[in-house]
C-alpha cells in the first residue's frame, strides 16, 4: 500500500508562483511514476506532469515552460510558475508501478487533493 500526501497548494496571484510537494511512503514508491493531476468541477481530471524513477519528466501542453517537476527518491515537488487564472483548481498526486503513461487508471494510488487558486 502507497499513502500519498499533498502540500504547498493556496492562493496566488497570475503571475505568481506556488510549491507543491507530495510525499509518497510505501515498501516500493520510490520506484514507481509519480504524477501531478488536476480538476476543477465539471471537468475531467487531467495530467498535469509526471516523472518516472530515473527523473523523465513529461508536461502537459498547457504547463510546459512554466512548471517544473522534480523528485527526491519517494517525493515530488511541482514549481508552478506564471500561474494562469486557469492553473486554478484540486491538484492530485498520483503514483503507480510501471512505465509513466497520462492513463489515470495506470495510477492506482492518489492523494486527497489541494487547492490552487489563481486570481487575475
Amino acid at each position: 500500500q502507497v499513502h500519498l500526501r499533498e502540500s504547498g497548494g493556496g492562493s496566488v496571484q497570475a503571475g505568481g508562483s506556488l510549491y507543491l510537494t507530495c510525499a509518497a511512503s510505501g515498501s516500493t514508491s520510490e520506484r514507481f511514476c509519480m504524477a501531478w493531476f488536476r480538476q476543477v468541477p465539471g471537468k475531467e481530471r487531467e495530467a498535469v506532469a509526471n516523472i518516472d524513477n530515473v527523473g523523465s519528466v513529461l508536461y502537459a501542453d498547457s504547463v510546459k515552460g512554466r512548471f517544473f517537476l522534480s523528485r527526491d527518491n519517494a517525493k515530488i515537488f511541482l514549481r508552478m510558475n506564471r500561474v494562469r487564472s486557469k492553473d486554478s483548481g484540486w491538484y492530485y498526486c498520483a503514483a503507480g508501478p510501471g512505465f509513466c503513461t497520462w492513463r489515470r487508471d495506470a495510477f492506482p494510488y492518489w492523494g486527497q487533493g489541494t487547492q490552487v487558486t489563481a486570481s487575475s
